[in-house]
């Protein structure tokens, strides 16, 4: 491929989604959280919002793989815009399982995302937390 082909700056704009599905394991975290930051310092987060995230995804995913079915998976879904980053994570629970949002932990991610929620899909027995981070400090 000649050497003018290969794009110099980074795309920016539209979006890219990344989907990583891992086992439901505290050991696999990790590079979980390694893909987020990378994903926020390519979208020119700064870094002060690059930890956010990284913490924030980190928090999520702990939550979560704690709550999560034996042999189930973590599927994490990153979703790069503009100004920000939505993410998705998700396990299969127990049937009837809820995330308590009066816990320390549902703080932790409050703070450090612009935006968070938790939902169960489709009536299903599955988890699910979204998290909305943008480029700059938290608000």
């Amino acid at each position: 491929m000649p050497q003018e082909d290969i794009p110099s700056e980074p795309v920016t704009t539209g979006s890219s989604t990344v989907e990583i599905r891992t086992a439901a394991s505290p050991s696999l975290i990790p590079t979980v959280r390694a893909v987020a930051s990378d994903l926020a310092a390519r979208a020119d987060f700064d870094l002060d919002a690059i930890s956010d995230l990284r913490m924030a995804v980190d928090e999520a995913c702990a939550t979560l793989v704690g709550m999560a079915s034996p042999g189930s998976s973590l599927r994490c879904t990153f979703d790069v815009h503009g100004a920000g980053i939505d993410v998705s994570a998700e396990v299969q629970t127990a049937a009837g399982a809820s995330l308590p949002t009066d816990s320390f932990g549902w703080r932790v991610l409050q703070t450090l995302a612009d935006q968070v929620s938790v939902e169960t899909p489709d009536g299903s027995s599955a988890l699910r937390i979204r998290l909305h981070k943008l480029a700059g400090p938290a608000l």
